[in-house]
């Protein structure tokens, strides 16, 4: 038996079951349940004294109930004297609440990190944090990884014509420059105003998108209202098609919806999140073989950096 052991919660036991697989080793046993008011109980079925646990639990919907599994998880394998306790959250749920961008308004981000840090947790694995700022919530080690390595085999191998990077909305203008910039393509920016949460108005375009092949990236999708929106804009001025690379399939609302009727062609996801249905123009990349690598690597001290090295 190797000297780290994995747990897996009830989030998406799936993609930890992959995990498991690509590392060769079995996934350990704990038993989660709920007392019939809804409270998580938990106990770790076999000894974990003196072993570094890797517990992968992403805190997607339902967020709080997948926190608090976390959080409880991580109390009973400290308490069962675990030598370190890695939480390899995919997924970071509240991250979209990572400033006061109003008055009276809470940092959501940094109560999670510090709920997190509270129960025991002494490293966290992530990936495509909302803001990279929000690993300096924590004051434990933090590796957010890259979902670009993810899409960048599947963009070439799409072979497009005339392809250009797209930024949905100015925030995410760095996020697709490292995409244009790795790919040797040209970038252009989707303005838009948001008046409200969940509701996104396209403004502008900022580019040439005329018979172009336009891909968006953005970190995550929820109810799909920017991205469709979006896809409409840039096939208005003319593009030929739009494809969309988003790390999280949030999905929440009329999303599905809205992306089967709207104007994108293809979206293109990762396994952070479930799926909760199948869709005909939706694409799933699995990110257990990153996952189980730097969980690998983190155990051995190796370098993770040099993971995402894109060439």
């Amino acid at each position: 038996m190797s000297g780290y052991m994995l747990f897996s919660g009830t989030s998406n036991p799936q993609l930890a079951q992959e995990v498991a697989s690509y590392l060769e080793m079995p996934l350990s046993q704990a038993t989660i349940n709920r007392f019939s008011d809804g409270e998580i109980n938990v106990q770790i079925a076999e000894s974990v004294r003196g072993k570094d646990v890797f517990i992968i639990q992403p805190t997607s919907a339902p967020a709080n109930a997948n926190l608090m599994e976390l959080l409880i998880m991580t109390d009973a394998l400290k308490r069962s004297s675990a030598k370190s306790i890695t939480a390899v959250v995919p997924y970071y749920g509240y991250a979209r609440q990572d400033r006061k961008a109003a008055p009276r308004v809470p940092i959501s981000a940094k109560l999670v990190a510090n709920l997190m840090e509270t129960a025991g947790i002494t490293r966290v694995v992530t990936i495509d944090l909302h803001a990279s700022q929000i690993q300096g919530f924590f004051d434990i080690p933090v590796d957010n990884l890259y979902g670009a390595i993810l899409f960048m085999d599947y963009i070439k191998e799409k072979n497009f014509k005339n392809p250009v990077i797209a930024s949905p909305d100015i925030g995410g203008v760095a996020r697709a420059r490292y995409f244009a910039s790795k790919l040797g393509l040209d970038m252009v920016i989707v303005d838009k105003r948001r008046e409200k949460a969940n509701v996104a108005e396209v403004m502008n375009v900022i580019g040439d998108v005329k018979g172009k092949d336009v891909i968006l990236i953005d970190d995550m999708i929820d109810t799909a209202g920017t991205m469709v929106k979006g896809a409409k804009a840039l096939k208005d001025l003319g593009a030929t098609s739009v494809m969309a690379c988003c790390t999280h399939p949030v999905l929440s609302g009329p999303a599905y919806d809205r992306i089967e009727e709207g104007a994108l062609d293809e979206l293109v996801v990762s396994n952070t999140i479930p799926m909760v249905k199948e869709s005909s123009k939706i694409t799933v990349l699995s990110t257990a073989s990153m996952l189980g690598e730097v969980i690998r690597r983190v155990y051995n001290n190796e370098s993770v950096n040099t993971l995402f090295d894109i060439k």
